[in-house]
């Protein structure tokens, strides 16, 4: 298992989800983790709070510092990067750009074409806390890294960035996180700081899992696949620790600079580090010949172990390797 001891990390957006998943597998490796969401302590309603993932990153092994913020406000995030800053003396390993705010306007979109949605509110629900936040908190990041010469600023992004899925905000900001992600790694990597793009494959979080129910779209596929409802069977799905422990391999990769600039798949960084999910599998990337066949041939899905792990060309992803969202 990947080691992080003495690494202070930061992961946005971890009361829930990935952001969660993420937090508790950095906590693995031993880093301190500094969580930030809105939501400190759980109410009735609530699907999470930052006390909950505290709880849970300190079982699994490390130290977890959540700081309520509301990504949304430029002034609480730079508090926070001055609250890391003094706090750690200017150390600040890795980012994990993960706050995202878009689902509910996808949900209230979802099925309408563009033009029939409210455009600023569509817009700014996808990509403010989200695409604008995550350039911010780069941004901030970076500042305390590049002095440092070392660092690692992960943003989450999707298969939504390459082929349509979810609305055209949604893809556009994604392509954007694929793009942001590029070009700070150029003018990152002289200072040795890695800037890479994360894509988790079909991912059964809290919030994607309520919306698979609402929209009659299958058993809570992650946001790629919650437009699909052929995989009902959760056939390869991941949970959120496993790109956790992925990016906890990253980070802990001594030749990790090799990789900036990338858009790098959490299945095919599983089989790369020998990460497996929390039950021991390791799913399949979705660009995988063992996912392709199987999944449009359900009645493969028993023997989908057979299939090779051969990793199709990448222009096989422009075809959509979900299909199209059905209205």
């Amino acid at each position: 298992m990947a080691r992080l001891d003495g690494k202070i990390a930061l992961v946005t957006g971890a009361t829930r989800g990935l952001g969660k998943g993420i937090a508790i597998g950095l906590g693995e490796a031993g880093a301190v983790v500094y969580i930030t969401g809105r939501t400190l302590t759980a109410a009735p309603a609530s699907m999470g709070s930052l006390e909950e993932t505290a709880a849970a990153v300190t079982q699994a092994g490390g130290t977890a510092i959540p700081v309520q913020v509301d990504h949304g406000d430029d002034d609480q995030v730079k508090a926070l990067f001055d609250r890391i800053q003094t706090e750690q003396k200017g150390q600040l390993d890795l980012l994990v750009n993960n706050a995202y705010a878009g689902v509910p306007a996808l949900k209230a979109a979802y099925g309408k074409p563009f033009w029939e949605t409210e455009p600023a509110d569509f817009w700014d629900a996808c990509n403010a806390v989200g695409l604008r936040s995550h350039y911010l908190a780069s941004v901030y990041a970076a500042r305390l890294m590049v002095p440092r010469r070392q660092g690692l600023i992960c943003t989450l992004s999707s298969w939504g960035g390459l082929s349509y899925i979810f609305g055209v905000p949604y893809g556009v900001g994604k392509a954007a996180c694929d793009r942001l992600a590029a070009d700070m790694a150029v003018e990152l990597k002289p200072h040795g700081v890695t800037s890479l793009s994360i894509w988790p494959g079909i991912v059964g979080t809290e919030l994607m899992t309520e919306f698979a129910a609402e929209m009659g779209l299958g058993d809570g596929q992650s946001a790629d696949a919650a437009a699909d409802t052929a995989a009902p069977d959760h056939y390869n799905w991941e949970t959120p620790l496993l790109t956790g422990r992925v990016i906890a391999a990253l980070a802990s990769d001594r030749h990790l600079l090799r990789r900036t600039g990338q858009v790098q798949i959490v299945a095919e960084l599983a089989k790369t580090f020998g990460a497996v999910d929390v039950e021991g599998n390791r799913p399949a990337s979705l660009r995988s010949l063992r996912f392709v066949l199987p999944y449009a041939v359900p009645g493969l899905r028993p023997y989908a172990e057979l299939v090779p792990d051969l990793e199709l060309p990448w222009p096989f992803l422009l075809l959509g390797p979900l299909g199209s969202p059905k209205a």
